[in-house]
This record gives C-alpha cells, sequence and structure tokens, in this order.
C-alpha cells in the first residue's frame, strides 16, 4: 500500500436551494472565456450550464468536467418532484452522446478551468443567490505507486484482456505438450 498525501482540490460546491435560474453564471463564464477576454457574451460557450425546468421551477447549475470520447451506457432515471430526468441531465462529462458543453462553431469540447489566472471562478463572482461557492479542499489521497511492467508482462496482460485467463491456459497446454 501506499503512503497517505495531502493534496488541495479545488470545486464549486452548488447549492440547489437557492438557484432561481437567472444564468447569471452562465453569463459571466462565457464573457470570461471569449477572445479576446470579455469581448462578447454567448452562454452556448459557457463551461457552466444550467440545466432548467420552469414549470417546476426547477434549476440545477453544471460544470463541465472531464472529456469522455464515448457515452456512458449506465442511464439511470430520476424522479424529483414527480418529474423524470436522465442521469445526462446532471452529468458534466463532455461525451458525443449530447450537445452539451462543445463549441457551437469548432466543435471542440468546452472544460472547465475553475478560471485559472481568477482568484474566484467567475461563475461563483456572478451568482447573486450565492448558490455557487468556491472551495478548496484538503484531502488525504493514498499515493498511488506505479509499476512499470516489462515487455512479458505487458504482452501477457494484452492478451488476457483479449482472450482471458481459460483461452490462454488452454493454448499454453497445447503448446506445451507439442514440444
Amino acid at each position: 500500500m501506499g503512503e497517505k498525501v495531502k493534496k488541495i482540490v479545488k470545486t464549486i460546491r452548488v447549492d440547489l436551494d437557492k438557484c432561481n435560474g437567472c444564468r447569471g453564471c452562465e453569463i459571466a463564464c462565457s464573457a470570461y472565456h471569449a477572445t479576446p477576454k470579455y469581448s462578447a457574451m454567448n452562454p452556448s460557450r459557457s463551461r457552466i450550464r444550467v440545466v432548467m425546468d420552469q414549470f417546476n421551477d426547477e434549476y440545477v447549475p453544471i460544470r463541465a468536467t472531464d472529456y469522455a470520447k464515448a457515452g456512458c451506457d449506465g442511464r439511470r432515471v430520476y424522479t424529483i418532484k414527480g418529474k423524470k430526468y436522465s442521469e445526462c441531465s446532471f452529468c458534466g462529462t463532455i461525451c458525443p452522446t449530447r450537445e452539451m458543453f462543445f463549441d457551437p462553431d469548432s466543435g471542440l469540447p468546452l472544460q472547465c478551468d475553475l478560471c485559472a489566472d481568477e482568484k474566484e471562478p467567475l461563475c461563483v463572482q456572478a451568482c447573486p443567490q450565492g448558490c455557487l461557492t468556491f472551495e478548496e479542499l484538503e484531502v488525504e489521497e493514498e499515493e498511488k505507486v506505479e509499476v512499470k511492467m516489462d515487455e512479458m508482462e505487458l504482452g501477457m496482460k494484452a492478451l488476457l484482456d483479449k482472450f482471458g485467463v481459460q483461452k490462454i491456459a488452454d493454448t499454453f497446454n497445447r503448446l506445451s505438450q507439442k514440444g
């Protein structure tokens, strides 16, 4: 087992009870990431989106997180106040199964960088209700020790991944009897 290491994790906490769907976070984010900075406001270029159900007066700000080459296959359904939502509705992963978090012109993914050169992300600064809160948390994680595989181990791992243990064992037994 690896050693425990303290690490600072930056994140934005969301208090859904305070969100009124104003979309100020989207406007501030899109302006900050415009080229040149603050030259335009286009919420379709924002790295945060407010998923809205205005009929039920429900709003959920979601930040763009990691990029995935493929969409997930776990499509859970959540019921909130009688209305059904798919898992995708609340997911921040940038994936090809939906259009959220892609630049409308280039098609490139838009990932939240927490406004890296600012003391606090612009979406947090622009939120008039205090729904978004920037946090720096100190967490303790186990240090990951990478074990380098030699060429044979790497080859065996690839074969195991591709064919499975039983097929490898059967082939080994068959070849060793010929020898």
